[in-house]
């Protein structure tokens, strides 16, 4: 039986942290969905198809790494595409305090689930969407960030 993860997130952007559990995630698992989640609460600041072409791209060579974008639990989209796990980096014991409240609810929609925690490689710890996103919207380079470039990407405006 195919061993099938879902890496959930909002990935706005999508960081080489992110590339990096996907990658070590793959020689766990023999196929990684990166999941995209929509929060209509919650304005993106990069527009999601953008985010959603850039994984692709940098995925390209990859054929067990698929990207989607979905609505609603996390844990039913996960039944959906067939996965078992659920996929998660840790950078600090502050991200385990909050993934681990998630783990378990994830866990009583599905019980089939489990969550797999793969700790962030240590150069790449200090590195989050959030500070990305504050570089960038002041006009800083953040190129090295990322698994891609973002040449001539539109910031959404909403």
């Amino acid at each position: 039986m195919k061993k099938i993860a879902l890496f959930p997130g909002s990935f706005d952007p999508f960081t080489k942290g992110h590339e990096d559990i996907v990658l070590r995630g793959l020689r766990l698992f023999d196929e990684i969905v990166i999941g995209i989640g929509r929060n209509a609460s919650k304005a993106r600041y990069f527009p999601l198809e953008q985010m959603i072409s850039l994984i692709e791209g940098a995925f390209q060579h990859e054929p067990a790494v698929r990207v989607i974008s979905y609505d609603g639990l996390t844990a039913n989209v996960a039944r959906d595409v067939g996965a078992k796990f659920l996929l998660r980096g840790l950078r600090n014991t502050t991200d385990f305090e909050y993934e681990n409240g998630i783990s378990q609810v994830n866990r009583y929609i599905y019980e089939d689930v489990e969550t797999v925690f793969l700790i962030t490689s240590p150069h790449l710890a200090p590195v989050s969407s959030s500070i990305i996103r504050d570089l960038h919207r002041y006009g800083q380079a953040v190129d090295t960030f990322l698994p891609y470039k973002l040449v001539d990407q539109p910031v959404s405006q909403q």
